[in-house]
């Protein structure tokens, strides 16, 4: 797909309704026109932004968010068109964004949105906590009035819940009150700190973009408002590099799937489509026409051949690879 970045510079109002009058001339034949609410920032974080907006007149087939990054290259995530909110992962601190939203109907753009945010600074201080001593300390200075709380917000274990050479998949749960949102920081193969801004009503998450190989620490904190409760960490190291060709890769499924004869239902993947493209992502869909599967892998050589490897949930059947 070839890129777009003249959608990207939308400055005001004007242009605005311009464009959506011209991408849906035939609005007026419709009985009702699918409108945008106001695009808002939920929650900011030095490397990610999570935003929200509302449908007050619609629906959509689909969005999609338009931005610039750091290096000045357009960037486009689409959405699910039933979703109102979505985070931004992959942003650099304190740098200004600009965010365009696009609301779809089939492929063409029929409202649009936009808004700005700076990232937060880095908070290089909080990753290296080794010890619960140290855990225990911090926590007690950060929320002194805590007796005055009637309830008490705990954060159970953090655990694994999946490995990859790129990814890892994170769980936890919350067996005391609630949290208002959830903030995972770690520092990356470079040693920069990383945060990602998590909704408070997730128990999981997958982290993206890691090397192989690496033992990484993250820390999960536990906030109610801006003030950091509880935290829980781990320890975990990324798998190997997979088999680097093609053959072995094929021998291994046939390897595997050898012990599956001996199941009364052997579970069957129907074709692997291509459901959206931009010039930064691709969303691919399938189905499952017969048995269920734990989980999906989906593998890919990345534009400087790297091979990738991205754990999908197995009640999915589509998935984004940004």
């Amino acid at each position: 797909a070839a890129e777009e970045p003249e959608e990207l510079s939308l400055p005001s109002e004007e242009p605005r309704h311009d464009k959506s009058q011209t991408e849906a001339p035939a609005s007026n034949a419709s009985p009702a026109r699918a409108v945008l609410g106001e695009l808002r920032v939920s929650s900011i974080s030095p490397s990610s932004v999570q935003l929200q907006w509302s449908v007050p007149k619609g629906p959509f087939d689909s969005f999609m968010l338009q931005y610039w990054d750091a290096q000045g290259q357009p960037q486009a995530l689409p959405i699910n068109g039933r979703s109102h909110s979505v985070t931004v992962p992959g942003l650099s601190p304190s740098h200004r964004y600009h965010f365009h939203l696009y609301g779809l109907q089939g492929r063409r753009k029929i409202d649009h949105v936009s808004t700005e945010a700076v990232t937060g600074t880095e908070e290089p201080e909080e990753l290296p906590l080794p010890s619960e001593e140290q855990k225990h300390e911090k926590l007690q200075n950060e929320t002194p009035p805590s007796d005055a709380r009637p309830v008490r917000t705990v954060l159970g274990e953090l655990r694994v819940s999946s490995v990859t050479p790129n990814s890892l998949g994170l769980q936890w749960s919350v067996p005391e009150g609630s949290f208002d949102s959830f903030m995972l920081q770690y520092r990356d193969a470079q040693g920069q700190p990383q945060a990602l801004a998590i909704d408070g009503g997730s128990r999981s998450v997958t982290v993206p973009g890691l090397s192989p190989s690496r033992r990484y620490r993250f820390h999960l904190y536990g906030l109610r408002g801006r003030k950091k409760t509880d935290r829980v960490s781990i320890d975990i190291i990324t798998e190997a590099p997979p088999l680097p060709t093609e053959e072995l890769q094929d021998e291994k499924p046939e390897t595997e799937a050898a012990a599956s004869e001996a199941t009364p239902a052997q579970a069957v993947l129907e074709e692997l489509k291509v459901s959206s493209v931009t010039p930064s992502s691709v969303q691919l869909q399938w189905t499952v026409p017969k048995g269920s599967f734990d989980s999906f892998m989906l593998h890919y050589q990345d534009a400087q051949g790297q091979p990738q490897a991205l754990p999908i949930d197995g009640g999915s059947r589509s998935v984004t690879v940004p």
